[in-house]
């Protein structure tokens, strides 16, 4: 830890994880806002914990992963849900049922974050050249700054309630991203329009994603929405 090497390499896993953590923060944001307030901080604390091991995780034993077929198809569906989950309203209220929400919570950053990481990791594994020792320091020391981000992001969904909808999008296209990469798809994709094609359709399927997410999840908040008030009605009645 004493050479200046250790700590350059160091330098570039925070970098390249605060680059590659926007989305787990706008994740962590959204999963959390609608806990009660004494819930937010672990929250964010345990969403961005399971973000970093998570990332450990897969640094670890990506190389098999990425190349197994449909299972990028399998993280975009569930990320898919994930989008359109954080849409709908959250009614329940109490003690048991916060703690409940908190741990909900944390098991949508965890599937949320599966899927996110399996290509943001290759560049943390290739800042870290083998170290496991500078992958963990690297990315235990990112942990605040995720944390922070995440709260900021909050911040700004409680005080504009449109962003929450910009950030289901945005979870959207990366799983339209997600899909059109996959081992299964990418190559009869390049196959078909070759590589620029392909990108472009890559391109295409995330805006389909991001509508679909915003049409989707739109769709189920209202039918929610509507149900509420029809049990609200019935009360008292």
């Amino acid at each position: 830890m004493a050479a200046p090497s250790f700590w350059v390499a160091v330098g570039k896993i925070i970098w390249i994880n605060i680059l590659l953590s926007g989305d787990n923060a706008v994740v962590i944001a959204m999963a959390c806002r609608s806990l009660p307030p004494k819930q937010r901080f672990w929250g964010m604390i345990l969403g961005a914990g399971v973000a970093v091991g998570l990332r450990i995780l897969f640094t670890i034993i990506i190389a098999s992963l990425m190349t197994m077929p449909y299972l990028k198809i399998a993280g975009g569906l569930a990320l898919f849900y994930i989008a359109c989950k954080l849409l709908v309203p959250d009614d329940s209220h109490g003690e048991v049922e916060a703690a409940d929400h908190l741990w909900r919570a944390v098991r949508m950053v965890a599937i949320a974050d599966i899927v996110m990481s399996l290509d943001n990791v290759i560049a943390i594994a290739a800042a870290a050249g083998g170290s496991l020792l500078l992958l963990v320091f690297g990315l235990a020391v990112s942990v605040p700054l995720i944390i922070a981000g995440a709260a900021l992001i909050m911040g700004l969904l409680d005080r504009f309630p449109i962003l929450i909808w910009a950030g289901a999008a945005l979870l959207g296209w990366i799983t339209g991203e997600v899909l059109a990469t996959d081992p299964a798809v990418e190559p009869l994709l390049v196959a078909r329009f070759g590589t620029e094609g392909a990108h472009q359709v890559e391109l295409a399927a995330a805006a389909v994603c991001a509508v679909l997410v915003l049409v989707v999840g739109g769709l189920w908040r209202r039918s929610k929405q509507a149900r509420a008030a029809e049990k609200v009605a019935e009360h008292e009645a």
